[in-house]
């Protein structure tokens, strides 16, 4: 087999330049990778104009990319950050590549890899298992009157986000966070993506964004409705591993994609 095309769909407010390293790495392996810059992710200068994207509108323009690369020819493992599970994995719907057999073609995704993702069930949005600010704490988000949200502290965002790096090193990360709209995380997940292809998650066992026993409700979630295993594995890090352990990640990445090649 040839190796598989490696999409990563970032987390809320991530651009690609967050992924950079793992895209430089393994790609020297002889993989064909990207980071994709999603609707819902705005821009450098603010949000984009227009109606805030839903998360709709990811998984098309996900479904877009992948589209190309399967009518290519070619295996599509799609790599997921934080919110780009869920869009991730609305977007595999008539993708997989067992589908795309059976109406003749070649190509399509044939995995999905969750890092420390949220991954709803059918029917729920990313927000119902985002977690919310302590009472009497500062929320880490807040949404403008434009419909996008933003990090009004960059201290806690640094605190918080990135919470295995020094201080200073999360708050230069904060600041590049972009606004994301807010309208993505209300859409509700209406195909189970996770029940088409064999899927792996990578639990950070230190994230403050997204609790480790939240990541493995969600694994025990997909495994009850899929009927597979997950195959899962770890990490001592917070909400970033792209950041913080970004070895770590290339491993894994590579592991998983050695899978189908």
């Amino acid at each position: 087999m040839s190796r598989p095309s490696i999409v990563i769909v970032p987390a809320a407010s991530a651009l690609p330049l967050f992924y950079d390293t793992i895209v430089d790495r393994v790609s020297q392996h002889g993989y064909d990778i990207k980071a994709l810059h999603i609707p819902s992710v705005g821009l450098v200068t603010g949000a984009r104009p227009g109606e805030p994207p839903t998360m709709y509108d990811d998984a098309a323009f996900i479904a877009a990319y992948v589209k190309g690369l399967a009518d290519a020819g070619r295996d599509v493992l799609l790599v997921t950050h934080s919110y780009g599970g869920t869009a991730a994995t609305q977007s595999v719907r008539g993708l997989s590549k067992s589908e795309r057999l059976k109406e003749g073609k070649t190509g399509g995704i044939v995995g999905l890899a969750y890092m420390t993702s949220l991954v709803p069930e059918v029917g729920h949005p990313a927000s119902a298992l985002a977690g919310t600010a302590p009472e009497g704490q500062e929320p880490l988000m807040k949404v403008g009157d434009d419909g996008w949200f933003y990090y009004p502290n960059l201290i806690l965002t640094a605190k918080v986000v990135f919470s295995d790096i020094s201080l200073e090193e999360g708050k230069y990360w904060a600041r590049k966070l972009v606004k994301h709209s807010a309208a993505s995380f209300a859409s509700k997940l209406t195909y189970a993506g996770y029940n088409d292809v064999p899927v792996s998650y990578l639990v950070a066992e230190d994230d403050q964004s997204i609790a480790p026993a939240t990541q493995k409700s969600q694994i025990e979630m997909i495994e009850r409705t899929s009927g597979n295993k997950v195959d899962v594995s770890s990490v001592n890090s917070g909400h970033v591993p792209p950041v913080s352990h970004p070895q770590h990640v290339i491993d894994w990445v590579l592991s998983v994609a050695q899978k189908f090649t």
